[in-house]
């Protein structure tokens, strides 16, 4: 194996030299000798952004540190998929596109440096405004290359798209081992369009204020495998996407055939996310074996009306969570990245189905425990049009918490305002639903209520804590639902509403 030493192409590990064209230099070396490795020793390497060629492998010894430069205008526009859509933004700081056999590794740390890049970020919220010379050009460049885009994506009047720590884009076979990504300015680990991807015990590490800190996104990819990582991120700690909108169904490409396995999460929006740029699709996904504690969300599924394609074969197996804000969300009315000035988005009636409608369908989520949960247990909300699809949920318990000054919140983010605080599972909008060796406590109300849902197999849904004067299930305005197990004999364990039909109660 051939090794280049970055030192010995000009690299001073001392915090403060600008290690920008040793790095470039060190890459061109290794790959004009038709690939091998290039050695980062031990020390702390200031650079600007890192471009990978093919057939390389970068390696972080233990000790090292690629510390980033803040400077804005030192990362130069070029293509991306940013939030979706693709358009030009900011160099990522390490970035590869169209290569073969990328590989990232070792015992050392990437850290984006991203705290200026937040700052301006937060500004931006507040009403503020930038421009430099890299916004005015990345504003420019996607004039010219895109139609107007309806969005309240924060960055998109100023052009200031943040960039990832770590993108490749239309890669195949990489490979991500052992190293530690932080401090990103934007999400901090972006695959799009790759194939034949394996990341094993990543550490990807954002501070919890980071906004859109998310952790790891999989983007348009094929043949996935992540296992045995640790995320600790400030938005959503692993996601699968594959565009957004017109954009991502123009483009095509789903995200499919990816596995999850041995992974922490300790902060975060959602431990596992699918969507919300779900417009090329994704499917066949596993998750198995993985912790999350201290998320808001545990699994969640979120899209909208202006998405489409459709998320579905779906395994999630074997979960622990602790102290999240709601262990399971599915939502097809998410109502963040929509144009607003549509009223359709957020109708609360049917409308007609078109290629904007998302599906959600055949998921599959067995043996998980949560405690301590403080909103719902469960908050599955499909669309009128368009109801969830093929849910089976077997062998979990769910136990809320029992502080009488929780406040709650937002389960998830629909139309309108829901707030829960200690609840059960609430579903609205499904069709084609089992409920197998589920148990629920909550701090207050039922453990299952349901809205304008057909087609539903209840069976041993319990509550060894009842609450006074409240059924253990509720239903309204459903149909063809089957109930039965040992608590469902019990007078007191189920309430239907008269527009409910075909609610069956078995004697067994």
């Amino acid at each position: 194996m051939i090794f280049f030493d970055i030192r010995n192409y000009g690299a001073v590990g001392d915090k403060v030299t600008d290690n920008t064209e040793a790095f470039a230099t060190t890459i061109q070396a290794c790959a004009e000798s038709g690939g091998g490795t290039v050695y980062v020793p031990s020390g702390t390497f200031l650079t600007g952004s890192i471009e990978l060629k093919s057939n390389i492998t970068l390696y972080l010894d233990a000790g090292s540190v690629v510390l980033f430069k803040d400077d804005f205008d030192s990362y130069p526009a070029v293509k991306t998929r940013w939030s979706g859509y693709e358009c030009y933004g900011f160099q990522p700081l390490i970035f590869g596109t169209g290569l073969e056999n990328v590989t990232i590794k070792g015992e050392g740390t990437f850290d984006g440096q991203g705290r200026a890049w937040w700052n301006i970020a937060n500004e931006l919220k507040k009403g503020g405004t930038i421009s430099t010379e890299r916004t005015k050009e990345i504003s420019l460049l996607n004039q010219q290359n895109m139609e107007p885009i309806s969005t309240n994506l924060l960055e998109w009047d100023t052009q200031f798209l943040r960039p990832a720590l770590l993108q490749l884009l239309d890669c195949e076979h990489v490979t991500i081992e052992g190293v530690t990504l932080q401090n990103s300015p934007f999400w901090n680990t972006h695959l799009v369009y790759c194939n034949h991807v394996s990341v094993r015990g990543v550490t990807i590490n954002n501070p919890w204020d980071t906004p859109n800190g998310d952790g790891f996104d999989i983007d348009s990819c094929s043949n996935v495998r992540v296992t045995d990582c640790h995320f600790d991120v400030g938005d959503d700690c692993l996601c699968l996407k594959s565009g957004i909108n017109e954009d991502g169904r123009r483009v095509g490409r789903p995200t499919e055939n990816v596995t999850v396995t041995n992974c922490t999460m300790a902060a975060g929006h959602g431990g596992i996310v699918f969507g919300s740029e779900n417009s090329g699709g994704i499917q066949n996904v596993t998750v198995s074996n993985c912790v999350f504690i201290g998320t808001d969300r545990g699994i969640r599924f979120k899209t909208n009306r202006a998405r489409g394609a459709y998320i579905r074969n779906i395994l999630i197996n074997n979960i622990y969570m602790e102290d999240v804000f709601c262990p399971l969300a599915m939502n097809s009315f998410y109502r963040y990245g929509v144009d607003e000035n549509d009223p359709l988005m957020n109708s609360p009636k049917a409308i007609p189905v078109t290629e904007k409608t998302p599906r959600i369908e055949h998921v599959q989520i067995s043996n998980v425990t949560a405690k301590n949960c403080r909103a719902a247990a469960g908050f599955i909300y499909g669309l009128p049009e368009m109801p969830l699809k093929d849910i089976r949920l077997s062998n979990i318990t769910f136990e809320m918490t029992t502080d009488p000054n929780e406040q709650g919140g937002e389960p998830d983010m629909v139309k309108e305002e829901i707030i829960r605080a200690g609840d059960g599972i609430f579903c609205k909008y499904v069709d084609g639903m089992e409920i197998d060796r589920v148990r629920v406590e909550t701090r207050q109300g039922p453990a299952l209520s349901m809205e304008e849902v057909t087609d539903v197999e209840i069976s041993q849904l319990s509550m060894k804590k009842v609450h006074d004067d409240t059924p253990v299930v509720t239903l309204r305005k459903v149909s063809d639902v089957f109930v039965s197990g040992r608590q469902s004999q019990s007078p007191s364990y189920l309430q239907v509403d008269k527009e409910s039909t075909s609610v069956v109660v078995s004697q067994r």
